[in-house]
């Protein structure tokens, strides 16, 4: 087997592009890795071009510098995250079922999506009354956006009223309940991120 053999070979692996995603993410230019791992910017240039394939040990100095392993650079990489969810498919539920009131109900916007790191909602209020509304908590801050009339939020001790337009981000964690204020149909775009994601 020739090294021109093996040198072709390692094309299917896209060394350049992974190298190149890698130094990107960091925001590094070339002489800047070419000062961390003693190789010259055209050198490292050529590598991400996949004009030149490194040698194991050139390999081994640019995943020190990126702390990745060697495995980095032959194994395939993850397909991007990309999820379409369409109208027709969403699932609807009630805040509570049990209740013997439904609040609010909400549809999730990205349930098909693996390993999410936020959960987003569309939110549909139903008329209620100061009791009905029902506190509830989870860890993390929560990103609420009103789409159409108007919602009191409360939070802990603290009442807001957002109207169509506003938009409000707060401590999740902290106890809160949603009502409707008024006769007009009240929906809401909301989103949750959980402690450590």
């Amino acid at each position: 087997m020739t090294t021109d053999t093996i040198t072709s070979g390692l094309g299917h692996y896209a060394i350049g592009s992974k190298l190149r995603r890698l130094r990107l993410r960091k925001s590094m230019g070339l002489v800047e890795l070419s000062k961390h791992t003693g190789l010259s910017p055209a050198l490292l240039s050529k590598l991400e071009r996949d004009v030149m394939h490194p040698t194991l040990p050139t390999l081994l100095r640019i995943a020190m510098v990126f702390s990745v392993g060697l495995e980095y650079f032959f194994n395939a990489e993850p397909k991007p995250v990309l999820e379409i969810v369409r109208k027709k498919d969403r699932l609807r539920f009630p805040d509570s079922p049990e209740a013997r009131k439904v609040a609010y109900y909400f549809e999730s916007l990205d349930f098909p999506v693996p390993n999410r790191v936020l959960n987003s909602y569309l939110a549909e209020f139903e008329p209620a009354e100061s009791e009905d509304a029902r506190p509830h908590e989870h860890p993390g801050v929560e990103f609420l956006y009103v789409m159409s009339g108007k919602l009191e939020l409360t939070a802990g001790a603290e009442r807001h009223a957002i109207s169509e337009g506003d938009s409000i981000y707060f401590d999740s964690s902290v106890p809160h309940s949603y009502r409707r204020i008024g006769s007009k149909r009240t929906t809401a775009l909301v989103v949750a991120l959980g402690a450590g994601q």
